[in-house]
């Protein structure tokens, strides 16, 4: 039979945007790479360094993925419209599965790239590669610093921190490894190097696909667990069941949780409702929630309330 809402208490609470403003990181950290991606990109084809070309090819996948998300973050703070209720926070998870597409894209380009010059080896200009190699280690630090702040409650400001630190890290290898193609004059060093960059790539960037991949699938976020969540809501005064909990991100930075708790004959809703709220933007950081207090448990199939999930 149908689950009548009628007659129970209701609370929706929108809690304050998430803090923190990088519009400026993004500015600076996207004008700083393509100014050295080109030098970089200009400095691998006269060097002929596959290692510099394979690190200008990522830092350009970087300046694209700084430019969309930043662009979702802005488009995230805009209000919400008549059809899009939640606003437009769903295009920082959207931003960000297209982050990963791309990065794994360019990074199928930067393999072909180092096999060719594995295949045609060619003499390097050392002195070049080292001196441009580490430039990078100054941007991408830099780049990295801005974003440092910002890296643990937003997974398209991790992803630029990650990115970054990941890419200075790299422009280390790529100075010791100039100077050893230099000093030994074993060309086959050069394009090692690019495989051992492609191997830090791909194995720094799995996790964070993984995540957005869970994201853009409504899993609850990462630093959510659910049974903990559903513990908490159970040891809540009065509550003796609850059904139809679902936790799921709006975008990047918000959660989302709606739930029905079994309180018979509760009393002072309003105020367990209001302490509720607060104490699971405090507890979890869920800021958006729907709770539905009920008297008793409903009927069985009633609202599918018996879908129990799978346990994953």
């Amino acid at each position: 039979m149908p689950h009548d809402h009628a007659g129970h208490d209701h609370a929706h609470h929108h809690g304050p945007p998430a803090d923190g403003n990088f519009s400026r990181a993004f500015g600076w950290g996207i004008a700083l790479n393509l100014l050295f991606v080109a030098g970089e990109a200009a400095g691998g084809l006269w060097a002929n360094s596959s290692a510099l070309l394979s690190d200008a090819g990522h830092n350009l996948s970087d300046v694209l993925s700084l430019a969309l998300a930043w662009g979702a973050a802005l488009l995230a703070r805009r209000r919400a419209a008549e059809r899009f209720t939640y606003g437009y926070k769903g295009a920082t998870i959207q931003a960000a599965l297209l982050n990963a597409a791309l990065l794994y894209l360019a990074l199928g380009f930067i393999l072909w790239e180092t096999i060719d010059h594995l295949r045609h080896p060619a003499p390097i200009n050392g002195p070049v590669v080292m001196g441009l190699a580490g430039l990078g280690i100054l941007i991408n630090g830099f780049t990295a610093w801005l974003f440092r702040s910002g890296q643990k409650g937003d997974v398209n400001v991790r992803g630029a921190y990650l990115h970054m630190l990941t890419d200075m890290l790299v422009s280390v290898g790529v100075v010791v490894g100039g100077a050893l193609v230099y000093f030994t004059g074993w060309l086959w060093l050069d394009p090692l190097i690019g495989f051992a960059i492609l191997a830090i790539i791909g194995y720094s960037s799995w996790g964070l696909l993984r995540e957005t991949v869970q994201l853009g699938l409504q899993a609850a976020p990462a630093g959510i667990e659910v049974a903990a969540v559903r513990q908490f809501l159970l040891a809540r005064p009065g509550v003796t069941a609850l059904h139809d909990l679902h936790i799921w991100p709006l975008s990047t930075q918000d959660t989302a949780l709606t739930v029905h708790l079994v309180r018979p004959g509760g009393q002072n809703g309003n105020q367990f409702l209001r302490e509720l709220q607060h104490d699971l933007q405090h507890e979890f950081n869920i800021r958006h929630c729907t709770v539905q207090l009920e008297d008793e448990f409903p009927a069985m199939g009633a609202h599918g309330c018996c879908d129990e999930p799978d346990k994953q």
